[in-house]
């Protein structure tokens, strides 16, 4: 397992310090940096994942690699990067409560501009509810919900990329 740590460490690091410095520079360009700070995670996510997975596979492992051990460099590799995100993001939120409320500010407008699409979807108490929660809304539940949306494509991928890169030792 060290071996596999040692491996998807440095690049989990790399891939949060990337999202928390990406979800910063674009707080200061847009006063809700959340959805472009999404996407930006659905770039930087797969390709620390890549490299994790290659770097091993290459490096660490003389050119093979087995499905499993890239699902488990992936998993850390995604895991640590999803934390560290989560973590700089609720820092930055806690150190800037203006840009909290601008953040909620913008959410409340999106939910508020769409109220009939989402009442007729989902009906009144479901609108009701999302209000509540909304108001009710603290900067762990904005970096929580990047974090989350790290981990559900960082699955995603790894299984691709280890599929892809799979090379397995021939026994004899």
């Amino acid at each position: 397992m060290t071996k596999y740590l040692k491996t998807a460490y440095p690049f989990g690091v790399l891939g949060g310090i990337l999202r928390g410095l990406s979800f910063y520079v674009l707080s200061i360009f847009n006063p809700d940096p959340t959805n472009l700070s999404l996407v930006f995670g659905y770039v930087i996510t797969p390709f620390a994942v890549y490299l994790a997975i290659k770097f091993y596979k290459e490096f660490a492992n003389e050119g093979f690699l087995s499905f499993a051990e890239g699902m488990t460099i992936g998993a850390v590799t995604y895991l640590i990067l999803a934390l560290l995100s989560a973590l700089t993001i609720w820092g930055i939120l806690e150190s800037s409560p203006s840009l909290f409320e601008a953040i909620q500010t913008a959410k409340w407008a999106v939910l508020e501009q769409n109220k009939e699409v989402i009442i007729g979807q989902v009906g009144q108490e479901s609108f009701l509810l999302t209000q509540a929660n909304l108001k009710g809304m603290s900067p762990w539940d904005v970096a929580f919900n990047d974090g989350i949306w790290k981990i559900i494509p960082g699955m995603f991928f790894s299984i691709l990329i280890s599929i892809i890169l799979r090379k397995n030792k021939l026994t004899s």
